[in-house]
């Protein structure tokens, strides 16, 4: 982070981000405390989906794409969804913001103090929370998953791995306040690296407990709770590293816990509005056939790589930014910072998506078909990453454009506009489905985020706290065209290199050959065409390495 800002927090005074800028070139012009933390949340987050793709290979080597694996993926969902929602997206949301303000109107000690009756009024909820559905998981699990019952044990089966997995969400959602606590002071490497720990935790557990446990999935199950400690343990030991030990207290709703908790709750649906849509796809394609709650989760495991990378990294750095920028009244630097975070985000999500649209088959192929995981189940699995595919540029501006509410301490705005995209995602899921199936499922998702990404601009546009400078417009769509050339020649290629797929290795040496055509004709006509000069990049490797 950048060492003046840094400092200025620790002593609880704004920080002077005009005098203290420190800029990376003109590439994209932010200060380099976003650059960094962007960087280090992108290069952990990386290697999280990496671990995790891996994690996804060994299920669909253990699993397939069958009755077992369904219920995994239900069980798995359920407390990721409240995860997604009250945890890491709106907890976050509204935490960030409020333990930066308490430090800086109060010092270190205020915002700790802060922090702690946050952590036990969150132990104590989430406790009850946890044990109560517990208690009630057949009966959430009918409304989960109601095409369950259609297969004889797969109810029951579902039931069994959810109150597994379920204490997961305790665990996981302290540590995203311990992680909030590591943001807020520029320390991003520890709790980005956490999901790391999920995906080898996970995988241990299914490589050592399979031949003990009545399933495959049993021994998942138990991978994710013992993740769940683990990933908490780590982040009581980071934060102990930097200084800071929060002491167990009684809970108490204090004022600074009582607006938390009324920042929380509205905007739950809206910072978790891709989950919700994917929980929606689950309970409809529950009931569309065997297999197709595994189709969608495969291929949305593949979009969430640079969906992970580059989302989860722009959104974790910008929000603890803007918080600042805005809190000391800059609000140039502060929309500045939004436009350079859309450049970035659209610089690396169109080709992306464009790659993921074209060459789906060859890398759902490659990555998932082997063990129990057969041609019929990449058929199906690489449609639905293409619809998938189509809306990743949208799930990453809503992480751009959704900070700039948050760090106004508006939590509000955001829940009413997802509430429409919810609507939008499941009128689209009732007309697709007829003709589509599950791919009808993951192109409504694709959809209904567009649709949430751009009232978010329109209503940001009317308050005046987003306009498109001339830099992104001019640049934006030199992007798209570089995107749709390498689109292009992708697909050219695909057809040419098919043969090589025979070969030993084939399937591996196809999709590098693939993704190095992809590279070099993006990287070649998006500095012909302007959308990012080759020197400016060099610049701020240059600048970054110093």
């Amino acid at each position: 982070m950048n060492p003046v800002v840094f400092s200025s927090l620790m002593r609880g005074f704004p920080a002077p981000c005009k005098k203290g800028r420190v800029t990376i070139g003109p590439l994209f012009g932010v200060s380099m405390s976003l650059a960094r933390s962007i960087a280090t949340v992108g290069s952990f987050t990386l290697l999280s989906r990496i671990t995790g793709l891996l994690r996804e290979m060994m299920i669909a080597r253990y699993l397939g794409a069958g009755t077992v694996a369904d219920a995994f993926f239900v069980a798995f969902r359920f407390p990721n969804l409240f995860r997604s929602l009250f945890a890491e997206g709106a907890f976050n949301a509204a935490f960030v913001p409020l333990f930066t303000g308490s430090m800086t109107a109060g010092g270190r000690d205020a915002a700790l103090r802060f922090a702690e009756q946050a952590m036990a009024v969150l132990a104590l909820t989430l406790t009850l929370f946890v044990v109560l559905v517990e208690l009630a998981m057949p009966v959430a699990m009918l409304g989960l998953a109601p095409g369950f019952d259609e297969v004889p044990g797969k109810m029951a089966l579902a039931v069994e791995l959810s109150r597994i997995c379920f204490p997961y969400l305790l665990f996981i959602s302290l540590t995203s306040l311990q992680a909030g606590i590591l943001n807020s002071l520029g320390r991003f490497a520890a709790a980005a690296a956490t999901p790391i720990l999920l995906n080898l935790t996970a995988m241990a557990g299914l490589w050592a407990l399979s031949p003990y446990t009545p399933t495959p999935g049993h021994a998942l199950a138990w991978g994710v709770f013992g993740a769940g400690v683990l990933q908490f343990s780590w982040l009581v030991y980071s934060l102990r590293r930097a200084g800071i030990r929060l002491r167990p207290v009684r809970p108490r709703l204090t004022p600074e816990v009582r607006l938390l908790a009324r920042r929380v709750l509205p905007g739950a649906i809206g910072a978790g509005v891709y989950q919700v849509n994917l929980v929606i796809n689950t309970v409809i394609a529950s009931m569309v056939a065997n297999g197709a709650v595994s189709y969608l989760n495969y291929a949305d495991r593949v979009n969430q790589l640079p969906l992970g990378v580059v989302g989860i990294a722009i959104g974790t750095a910008l929000l603890p930014l803007l918080s600042r920028q805005i809190r000391a009244g800059e609000t140039a630097a502060a929309l500045d910072s939004q436009n350079r975070a859309m450049e970035v985000a659209l610089l690396l999500t169109l080709p992306a998506a464009a790659a993921l649209m074209t060459i789906a088959q060859p890398v759902i192929t490659l990555l998932f078909q082997r063990g129990s995981f057969t041609a019929a189940d990449t058929a199906a699995t690489a449609p639905a990453l293409v619809a998938f595919a189509s809306g990743l540029p949208a799930y990453v501006l809503v992480k751009v454009l959704a900070p700039a509410f948050f760090a106004r301490e508006d939590t509000a705005t955001p829940v009413k506009i997802a509430a429409a995209a919810m609507l939008v995602n499941l009128a689209l899921n009732l007309v697709l489905i007829a003709p589509l199936a599950h791919v009808g499922l993951a192109l409504a998702t694709a959809l209904a985020s567009w649709f949430n990404v751009t009232v978010l601009a329109v209503v940001l546009r009317r308050r005046g706290f987003f306009t498109m400078d001339a830099r992104l417009r001019r640049r934006v769509p030199r992007i798209v065209l570089a995107a749709a050339i390498m689109a292009a020649a992708l697909l050219a290629s695909r057809h040419l290199l098919a043969p090589v797929a025979a070969l030993p290795l084939g399937r591996l040496l196809l999709v590098l050959l693939l993704i190095g055509v992809g590279g070099v004709t993006f990287a070649a006509f998006a500095h012909v065409l302007g959308a990012a000069r080759l020197s400016e990049i060099k610049a701020m490797v240059r600048r970054r390495a110093r």
